[in-house]
């Protein structure tokens, strides 16, 4: 994907080549610093026509993730973060344990909106807010205790990448706790077996 940054409405921000990313949650570099942003090419049509969507309106795709080995998941549920909150790890899960869901196979991506000067639009909470236990999940599709301009927002984000995936003739499944996911239907993923670094011929992570 990185390759598009310069054709279409898109720009990528991928949160975990950083440790000291606002946004990394977990506070370490899961993938390495020059990590390409990679997305199964069914997902990445998807995208990419959901970019002119938004091009249509003078915004553009902010990606923050997409493809995460199982290696990357692996070290995600070894951080301190997460041992310190293991219920991100059962259902209902907001992390995946390694091999599973769509980001080990690049069939499930992150992202969000930026308006034509680069400025990401106020989604309520930043990507990958992860709750305390026991607290309500202000990130989920169905909380709606924030002004109308966030709901908005985020029905802008999910109505464009929906119309983007019919317009390719594919189906796209928003995740319901996390306003930022969107993925290929598991019918679709589990037929793909996860990737860890050991399948490609360039650097993924870490």
């Amino acid at each position: 994907m990185n390759d598009y940054e310069s054709s279409h409405a898109l720009r990528i921000d991928l949160v975990y080549a950083n440790g000291s990313h606002p946004e990394n949650i977990f506070k370490e570099d899961i993938y390495c610093q020059d990590a390409k942003f990679w997305l199964h090419k069914d997902l990445a049509e998807i995208v990419l026509q959901a970019a002119e969507l938004a091009s249509s309106m003078s915004r553009i795709l902010v990606l923050k993730d997409g493809l995460r080995p199982t290696d990357a998941q692996e070290k995600m549920a070894q951080t301190k973060v997460v041992r310190a909150n293991p219920h991100w790890l059962v259902p209902p899960r907001m992390l995946s344990p390694p091999g599973l869901g769509g980001h080990p196979r690049g069939m499930a991506v992150d992202l969000t909106v930026a308006d034509k000067n680069g400025k990401e639009l106020d989604f309520g909470t930043v990507f990958d807010a992860l709750p305390p236990e026991g607290a309500k999940n202000p990130a989920a599709r169905d909380y709606m205790d924030f002004p109308a301009e966030i709901l908005e927002n985020r029905e802008y984000l999910e109505g464009i990448m929906v119309e983007a995936a019919g317009i390719c003739g594919r189906e796209i499944v928003p995740l319901p706790n996390e306003w930022w996911d969107f993925r290929l239907p598991d019918t679709v993923f589990n037929d793909y077996a996860p990737l860890s670094e050991k399948d490609f011929p360039f650097q993924v992570t870490a």
